[in-house]
């Protein structure tokens, strides 16, 4: 009777895990699709913020209106699940966002920004693809710099903002990059990724191509 109540358990535990994920990759999905449309559509990313609303709105909008920086999100979200303390990982990422857009608004000059949020999207499409698990070290101080430069392009962005719109619109990037994380981080650990010894998942290595080729095709566009 015992054992027969523990499957069940389990069974159920297992059917709201893979419920959640599949939300999340829904979610994800809508919001790469939205950026896509975004890139494609040539939509003008500059935009004068002249209230805290306007500026907590497009904190929240900016991390995925880039197609790049998007798939950079989520891929180190991905590849935090590796890890029992990978959240840590995602945090990095999020506060190097933030001093990337504190750079900006001191109007100091961080040069060849979309270059190197391309190189890193290749570099963490790259880690999605080799088959050992990566290093902890090494992705800490790869998603430190994406951080740092993508706050820095978001920043860029805004035109005349004053201090408690700019506060907002921080407010905004730091819900958006956290939640878009955690959620490709939720994905990564129900598909297995931080088990011990376990080889990343063929799906993660197919998303790593995609993000590899996306990461290419905007590096090229950042050289021409």
């Amino acid at each position: 009777m015992f054992k027969t109540q523990l499957s069940q358990s389990r069974a159920w535990g297992e059917f709201y895990t893979l419920k959640l994920m599949h939300r999340h990759i829904g979610a994800i999905a809508v919001l790469i699709l939205i950026s896509l449309l975004s890139s494609l559509s040539g939509t003008s990313v500059d935009h004068t913020i002249s209230n805290c609303w306007e500026g907590f709105i497009w904190g929240l909008a900016d991390p995925v209106i880039g197609l790049d920086c998007l798939v950079g999100i989520v891929a180190i979200g991905l590849l935090s699940s590796v890890f029992v303390r990978g959240a840590a990982i995602a945090e990095c990422f999020v506060l190097a966002a933030i001093l990337g857009i504190v750079i900006h608004s001191f109007q100091l000059n961080l040069p060849g920004t979309e270059i190197a949020i391309a190189i890193s999207t290749i570099v963490f499409g790259t880690m999605l693809m080799l088959p050992n698990q990566p290093n902890f070290i090494v992705l800490a101080l790869v998603g430190v710099s994406a951080g740092l430069f993508q706050g820095y392009a978001d920043a860029q962005s805004i035109i005349d903002a004053g201090t408690m719109p700019l506060i907002a619109y921080i407010l905004g990037i730091i819900l958006t990059l956290f939640t878009v994380a955690m959620s490709a981080r939720e994905i990564g650990s129900a598909m297995g990724m931080g088990e011990i010894n376990r080889i990343l998942p063929w799906k993660i290595s197919i998303t790593g191509f995609a993000f590899c080729a996306i990461g290419i095709v905007f590096l090229s566009n950042s050289i021409i």
